[in-house]
């Protein structure tokens, strides 16, 4: 499912303007630096945008403040879970005052989570073309 534009320009305008403790995570989940698992942020998944997103584990990461409502959070999380996505939620004071633990847990849960297609090393070898082809 594509995102419609809208949607896609607010994720954009969130990725500019991330709260303090989004950029304090994103500072340790950026180019893969958490267990080499690969994170989008402010990703779109239709309707919604995710604070933080690991494609290759299906893994939704949320940092939520004072405001969140968590009735919605929880509506929200029942739907992406009926399309296969896993909701992991972290405070902005478990970012602030607890990163460490915040990235120890994070990563308990990459690695308990099954992977969503296969890596490079599953399947068959690609057989190399014969002489003279793909050159």
């Amino acid at each position: 499912m594509r995102a419609d534009p809208k949607l896609r320009e607010r994720a954009r305008h969130m990725r500019r303007e991330p709260t303090e403790f989004e950029k304090r995570l994103w500072r340790s989940l950026s180019n893969s630096q958490l267990g080499g698992f690969k994170f989008r942020r402010q990703a779109a998944i239709p309707p919604f945008i995710v604070d933080f997103f690991c494609p290759a584990k299906g893994l939704i990461v949320g940092v939520d403040g004072e405001t969140h409502l968590s009735d919605a959070d929880a509506r929200r999380d029942a739907v992406l879970a009926e399309r296969g996505f896993s909701t992991i939620r972290f405070t902005n004071d478990d970012v602030r005052d607890n990163m460490d633990g915040v990235l120890i847990n994070l990563l308990e849960r990459l690695r308990s989570l099954p992977d969503r297609w296969p890596g490079p090393s599953a399947g068959p070898t690609p057989k190399p073309f014969p002489q003279g082809e793909g050159l």
